[in-house]
């Protein structure tokens, strides 16, 4: 009982603290927050010994992560709706690609669509599209 409630604790605490961190922010912040928190439970359920710092190392490399993927995705599906073609990325082994095509544009919005896809190991694991849209600035500048 008493290892259960040792895991239980850090994992509670970890998806709390991400979920009021992270969960109305921008996109990076987003990816970072699912990234920290699949990392910190995997962490944490890993480490027997130490689950807290198990989860405490987890999330740290889980959220750099999350955030570099979603990095990776923004840019790629603003390049697609920007030039019109599709964008391909993929990894150094071949393992991992992402492609982001572009699907229609909304003159009244000004938002793009873009399908993007995801394969690793040559298996789908992401299919769904994306708005990109054109805002503007309404700031005075110096």
């Amino acid at each position: 009982m008493k290892k259960i409630v040792s895991l239980i604790i850090p994992l509670l605490l970890i998806l709390s603290l991400s979920g009021v961190l992270f969960g109305c922010t921008q996109y990076h912040a987003q990816g970072a927050g699912s990234g920290a928190v699949l990392g910190g439970i995997t962490g944490a359920l890993l480490d027997r010994k130490n689950p807290w710092r198990g989860g405490v190392i987890g999330a740290a490399i889980g959220g750099a992560t999350g955030a570099t993927l979603t990095d990776i995705s923004l840019r790629a599906s603003r390049e697609a709706a920007a030039t019109g073609r599709p964008v391909v990325y993929r990894t150094e082994d071949g393992r991992g690609v992402y492609r982001a095509e572009p699907v229609g544009y909304n003159a009244q919005t000004r938002c793009h669509k873009v399908h993007e896809r995801v394969w690793e190991k040559n298996q789908m694991v992401k299919d769904n599209i994306r708005e990109v849209c054109k805002g503007e600035r309404l700031e005075g500048t110096y």
